[in-house]
């Protein structure tokens, strides 16, 4: 197929943006004949065609500017399907992994001191993303529509008269190999992390959205002796589901845990957290958290953590937290991150309601730690980039079939 690709700014260390990498490398060793259409990418792929848009506009106008240039750019060519990884007014397939912007501001609102909430959203550049992400939503604008977790399938069809059966579901994918290829001992060494240490991590940039700001608050609450009481629940309730685990029958689908008792809680000082992603680092941050910065080689950091802490107020689903399975750690996130899905409560990871809520989340560093010593099950095949292509191109070959017959 020959396929547009629409998406307006590459960062180093954007998700989005590393996924569409990612795909654009594997769809031109398909053969596809692959455009690019974009604002600003430091390197197009191999195979691929970049077509680069200058564009003269203010911040608040920049993405209703670029969705223009790209209508103006895309009606002197020809293409079996647009594909749009932004919002932009007509395209045969979106793929919404930005999520649904009125709902972010739903909850940058909810997190925001009380005195700033009245002001959320209030910009000409909110406003502007609104009225896009209405027109692309529109079904008589875009054809069909792509996203990556049922959270973001439920939240379109709340705020938008889209007809559901022209929503796919398509999850991320990542270079499950890859992730477990890290090296721990090397990088915990390089980190100056002990071999006695437990070791919280928490990867991405955008660090307001991602809850960095709750990690922060979870690593401090466990320095406090009067917060200690949350590792002994956690450690009571590891206890309480290993009895049951053994008490039950041999055909029973529970799983084993490793151990049948949990050891004394850890100090304090034993925990660690390493934050790997850019952001303006806190002037205030507990003494045992380390930031790396961006990373190259992000699979080492995931094999020198002993859990992955990543409590968002709103992620469509994360692709750190695919990283982080495909790794083998477990995973403590928040159901506001549509990579929740994912989860299996006690077997590869824990899903708090409420980032908010310090005491839960240090109760399930707690539970994790007392199974310090479990490594959690791989689903390689539901976490794979492969499955993620495949899936995506069944999507774009039926909108070609559907463009085919609209132009006879």
């Amino acid at each position: 197929m020959k396929l547009a690709l629409i998406r307006r700014q590459f960062s180093a260390t954007g998700g989005a943006e590393l996924y569409l990498q990612r795909l654009l490398g594997m769809l031109a060793e398909r053969g596809h004949e692959l455009h690019l259409f974009t604002e600003s990418w430091e390197e197009a792929p191999a195979g691929v065609t970049l077509h680069p848009l200058r564009i003269r506009a203010s911040r608040a106008r920049r993405p209703l500017a670029f969705s223009e240039a790209v209508r103006h750019e895309l009606a002197g060519q020809s293409f079996d399907c647009i594909f749009s990884l932004e919002r932009t007014r007509r395209q045969d397939v979106y793929r919404a992994g930005d999520g649904v912007h009125r709902v972010w501001l739903q909850r940058r609102r909810q997190h925001a001191p009380w005195w700033r909430r009245p002001l959320v959203g209030l910009g000409a550049f909110h406003r502007n993303i609104l009225r896009l992400e209405a027109e692309t939503f529109d079904p008589r604008n875009t054809g069909r529509v792509i996203v990556n977790s049922e959270m973001v399938k439920r939240e379109i069809l709340s705020h938008f008269a889209f007809p559901a059966d022209r929503i796919h579901l398509v999850r991320n994918g990542v270079d499950v190999a890859r992730f477990q290829g890290g090296d721990r001992t090397a990088t915990r060494r390089r980190l100056g992390i002990q071999d006695d240490d437990f070791l919280l991590l928490f990867v991405g940039s955008g660090w307001e959205r991602k809850g960095l700001t709750y990690a922060l608050r979870a690593v401090r609450s466990l320095q406090m002796v009067t917060l200690l009481h949350g590792f002994s629940q956690g450690v009571q309730r590891f206890v309480k589901e290993s009895k049951t685990v053994l008490a039950g029958a041999l055909g029973s689908d529970s799983r084993k845990p490793t151990t049948t008792h949990a050891s004394q809680p850890p100090s304090p000082g034993k925990i660690k957290l390493l934050v790997v992603g850019k952001g303006k680092r806190p002037a205030h941050r507990p003494a045992n958290v380390l930031f790396a910065g961006p990373m190259s080689a992000p699979e080492n950091a995931y094999a020198a953590a002993d859990l992955f802490l990543f409590l968002p107020i709103y992620e469509p689903s994360s692709n750190v937290v695919f990283e982080a399975l495909a790794a083998g750690l477990p995973v403590v996130t928040t159901a506001q991150n549509g990579a929740a899905e994912l989860i299996e409560e006690g077997v590869n990871g824990t899903v708090v309601d409420d980032p908010a809520n310090i005491e839960e989340v240090v109760e399930e560093i707690a539970y994790w730690w007392s199974r310090r010593f479990y490594v959690p099950p791989v689903n390689a095949a539901e976490l794979s980039l492969d499955r993620n292509v495949s899936e995506t191109l069944a999507v774009l070959e039926q909108a070609a079939r559907e463009r085919r017959i609209d132009e006879k």
